[in-house]
């Protein structure tokens, strides 16, 4: 069912409520650790959603994504011609003004269902970097104002997780990564916002704590002992499932591509214009093909949503059979006993 669009009286109320309420938002790409900086800032003091998607085979210590979002921002995707794993999901495909202003209103509602009052939301879901200006228009309507919190991991280290959860060839998933972190950082050059490297916050997640505290220019809400103590005991080794070994030159412009992203992204500071000469090359290669990728990706995307709902829809009708079966068999055990009773108390009749 769609989420029911805010009036404008619930915004103004909204805004006015949250003037000091500032969302902190963990941007980048799938796979890339941006369930452990959730974790984090988690531990830290800002507040996840309580419904979130649980861990699984593939991140067995969660995932710290609102599902009710990530399910949101799948249909914004699809709405626009493109998913998750489109490769060519950057830029931003607005759609008319209508319809756009309705799923900025769904967004803005969506996002107070899940996280009420909270004095500092945290939400991470991938999905958001692609559809920052949707999410950015929904934050000004609350009158929310935000942080940025963007991992940066080698783009063959998320190849390989990609390659394990997703069968995804290497050239895919270097190029999303690419893409991912173009939008990252294009959509938050003019907020709060912190480039964390993965590896360094695994070795040493203090000093990188220090660095995104500078940048946002505020402390973590509560980064108490007893946190820092969380942390530590949460960030182990065991969250560096894949090396970023190898040559991406090796994987064609894709390779490079990505390789230019993350020399940009991994230096003392931010490269814009190797940036956005990245970003020329993507869109050139998007005018090219992007028309045969695009709608593949969408449709495939629906596939998968449409199978999981089969899927759901299947197991509740076999808990709906369950719980009939066990039904007919308490009502046979019931006339059983009936029949009984009538039996005795006819018994009862005739002997008196």
């Amino acid at each position: 069912m769609p989420e029911p669009a805010p009036t404008a009286e619930s915004l103004m109320t909204a805004g006015s409520a949250s003037q000091d309420r500032t969302a902190y938002l963990v941007l980048g790409m799938h796979r890339s650790g941006t369930s452990a900086v959730t974790q984090l800032l988690a531990l830290a003091g800002a507040d996840l959603p309580t419904d979130v998607i649980p861990g699984d085979e593939n991140n067995a210590r969660g995932y710290f994504e609102p599902w009710r979002i990530a399910v949101f921002n799948d249909e914004r995707l699809r709405a626009a011609g493109s998913a998750w794993d489109d490769v060519f999901s950057f830029p931003y495909r607005a759609l008319e003004a209508p319809a756009e202003q309705t799923w900025i209103n769904r967004a803005a509602a969506l996002f107070a269902t899940e996280y009420g009052v909270l004095a500092r939301p945290l939400l991470k879901d991938p999905r958001v970097t692609v559809l920052m200006p949707l999410w950015r228009a929904a934050f000004d309507a609350m009158g929310m104002g935000v942080r940025c919190v963007i991992p940066v991991r080698h783009p063959l280290a998320v190849a390989g997780s990609l390659e394990r959860r997703n069968g995804f060839p290497t050239e895919k998933s270097v190029l999303l990564w690419a893409a991912y972190m173009l939008a990252a950082e294009a959509y938050s050059r003019d907020l709060p916002r912190a480039f964390v490297g993965y590896d360094a916050l695994l070795a040493d997640w203090r000093g990188e704590i220090a660095r995104l505290e500078a940048a946002h220019a505020a402390p973590l809400p509560a980064l108490t002992e007893a946190a820092a103590a969380e942390i530590d005991a949460f960030l182990t080794p065991e969250l560096r499932h894949n090396a970023g070994d190898g040559d991406l030159a090796a994987l064609g412009w894709a390779g490079v591509l990505a390789q230019q992203v993350f020399d940009a992204l991994a230096g003392a500071a931010i490269d814009r214009l190797a940036l956005d000469a990245a970003r020329g090359e993507l869109e050139r290669r998007r005018a090219e093909f992007g028309f045969l990728v695009s709608p593949a990706a969408r449709d495939l995307d629906q596939a998968r949503a449409d199978l999981l709902a089969s899927s759901e829809a299947f197991e509740q009708g076999r808990r709906d059979a369950g719980d009939l079966s066990a039904l007919r068999r308490q009502t046979i055990a019931v006339d059983a006993q009936l029949d009984q009773i009538l039996a005795d108390t006819e018994r009862w009749l005739k002997s008196s």
